[in-house]
């Protein structure tokens, strides 16, 4: 699997990744597997303040909640590599404001947040991915617009800081990279990315089929008509991208959603088991 990612990454042009991906890999063979939660230190008390001031998101959870999300935060901080690419130097406020948006998706959920997360890699800005080709000319043409944020199924979150940090500050634009990517990891998380997260059983598989497929038809029949409404039509891509938009607009614009998409609302706050809008 991982000789497979690091193809994937170098094949994509994404070199800077592929190395903080390859050395996370040799210190976990030098220092073994990741620690035991029981072994992390206590959680920083400056966290506290950095949520209150830098992730206004968070001032809406109970203070039992925020203290959950907390410890969630040092297991996923403290047990997977964190790695600044493209010149950025990764500080500990970056750390906090990313787990904080990564873990407040997972924060009812119970366990390890994202126990298949290995990697974390973030750039100063946007990045440009390349997709290989064999031949320049074709290289050329298959240039991708510079992304604010990637997931992997191998274990490993791509995300822009600059884009991270807009996102953070403004909690009511609906959009926010770290809860979209993260968002995928869940999605990924019992197979393909499809805009099914794992779910409990099969009735709540069923359901959940037959509600993403009435709502994701309607963005995409919104957007092909130009309709404005909460969800980006940057949903209307693919159902993975649906999940992802949806959970963003969930988190950030929920009293909207619950008014113009009740049914996804309700599926939502099932799976998440939060009800931001009541909050």
């Amino acid at each position: 699997m991982l000789i497979q990612l690091l193809v994937t990454l170098v094949a994509s042009g994404m070199f800077a990744a592929a190395f903080a991906v390859a050395r996370a890999a040799f210190s976990r063979r030098l220092l073994g597997p990741r620690p035991r939660p029981s072994d992390y230190p206590a959680v920083p008390m400056f966290w506290r303040a950095l949520l209150a001031s830098r992730v206004p998101l968070t001032r809406r959870l109970t203070s039992s909640q925020r203290d959950r999300l907390l410890v969630k935060m040092q297991h996923l901080i403290r047990g997977c590599r964190w790695e600044g690419c493209g010149g950025l130097r990764l500080t500990e406020d970056m750390r906090v404001v990313i787990a904080a948006h990564a873990c407040l998706l997972v924060l009812e959920q119970p366990g390890e947040p994202y126990p298949s997360l290995r990697n974390v890699l973030v750039y100063p800005g946007t990045f440009q991915p390349r997709r290989f080709s064999w031949t320049p000319s074709a290289d050329a043409e298959n240039q991708e617009d510079p992304a604010l944020g990637e997931s992997w199924k191998h274990g490993v979150v791509i995300l822009a800081w600059e884009s991270a940090e807009e996102g953070a500050l403004d909690p009511r634009d609906g959009r926010n990279v770290v809860l979209h990517e993260f968002a995928h990891q869940l999605d990924g998380s019992n197979g393909p990315f499809d805009g099914v997260p794992r779910l409990p059983n099969a009735t709540a598989l069923a359901s959940w089929a037959v509600m993403l497929e009435a709502q994701y038809d309607d963005l995409v029949g919104k957007a092909e008509s130009g309709t404005a409404g909460v969800l980006d039509h940057y949903g209307a891509t693919d159902r993975a991208e649906f999940f992802a938009v949806a959970t963003e607009a969930f988190f950030e614009r929920p009293a909207e959603l619950r008014s113009e998409r009740p049914v996804l609302y309700e599926a939502l706050r099932e799976y998440y088991r939060q009800d931001p809008a009541a909050a």
